[in-house]
């Protein structure tokens, strides 16, 4: 099988913040505008060196999703995981990038490059660039495992990672036992908020509210609860009902369906605009496969739903 990796270009205090943090499941590889990432599929390499005149690959991670999205959304998906202690730091990086000005309080849309099962290389393990890399290169280049320097990077990857006890792939899956193999991404809260968000188009699925601060990603099965980060296992729902759904008062049937409980009403006296929406159609998500599992439904309408 051929596997692509990309290599891509960051600064060394991104670099060094997130090596720090040993806790982190997941990544956001940002970029300052908003091009579209289409380089690799989930489960390829995603790896990054640093700016000349340092010309190694110091680490990398499994590639999940790509989008552009608001800065804010981006620090409330990955938080420090963005590689800056506060929102504050992180624009400024990134209006440094964009030449802009630091008075600029605009929520400008950046580039997400998740990635799960980050690893970050000792400087004795780093990696020199193939003789390939062109130093004109700002952004990233692609490689193929079936060509020579791609093959190689695979190979000093593994090598790396199955050294430090973190291999990305099992030790009977590695090149010199068969052909490089895609990586089954671990999505994290991050890329699950974040791809719940787009799967249902930054509306909630409920209302239709598109306002995005008020909308957040709910886990049908919580995560505390053996659910997972799937995308099948999460709505997009305005905060209020984000916390009424977590609270059971109200739920969605494996058809779709928004059922609101009379408890609201004998417990607070209240609840008319939510019963207004009683047994309204929740809109799916726009990619199919991503449909709610009706398995999570059910379990939230009988586990979790007051009736």
């Amino acid at each position: 099988m051929t596997v692509r990796l990309v290599v891509a270009v960051t600064d060394k205090d991104w670099f060094d913040y997130l090596k720090a943090k040993s806790h982190l499941s997941e990544v956001n590889f940002w970029a300052p505008g908003a091009a579209t990432f289409k380089a690799l599929q989930p489960g390829e390499l995603f790896l990054f060196k640093l700016h000349a005149p340092l010309n190694f690959i110091v680490g990398g991670g499994v590639f999940a999703y790509a989008n552009a999205v608001p800065c804010s959304l981006a620090w409330e998906a990955f938080g420090d995981a963005n590689g800056a202690s506060s929102l504050a730091e992180m624009r400024q990086r990134i209006v440094k990038y964009r030449r802009g000005s630091l008075e600029d309080r605009s929520d400008f849309e950046i580039g997400c490059r998740i990635l799960t099962q980050p690893f970050f290389l000792p400087e004795a393990e780093w990696i020199p660039v193939p003789a390939s890399w062109s130093q004109n290169i700002v952004t990233f280049k692609t490689y193929d495992t079936s060509d020579s320097d791609g093959a190689a990077l695979w190979n000093a990857v593994q090598d790396r990672t199955v050294r430090s006890a973190t291999p990305l792939v099992s030790s009977d899956r590695l090149e010199r036992y068969g052909s490089p193999i895609l990586v089954r991404p671990r999505l994290g809260q991050g890329a699950f908020r974040l791809l719940v968000t787009d799967a249902y188009k930054r509306r909630c699925a409920v209302t239709g509210e598109r306002t995005l601060p008020a909308l957040e990603a709910a886990h049908i099965k919580p995560f505390s609860e053996g659910g997972s980060h799937d995308p099948q296992n999460g709505l997009l729902l305005r905060r209020d009902i984000h916390a009424l759904f977590d609270a059971g008062y109200v739920t969605v049937t494996p058809d779709l369906k928004f059922c609101v409980s009379h408890r609201i009403r004998q417990e607070f006296e209240n609840g008319r605009h939510y019963y207004a929406l009683d047994n309204h159609p929740v809109a799916p998500p726009g990619p199919s496969a991503w449909n709610p599992d009706p398995a999570a439904l059910k379990w939230h309408n009988s586990e979790r739903y007051l009736g």
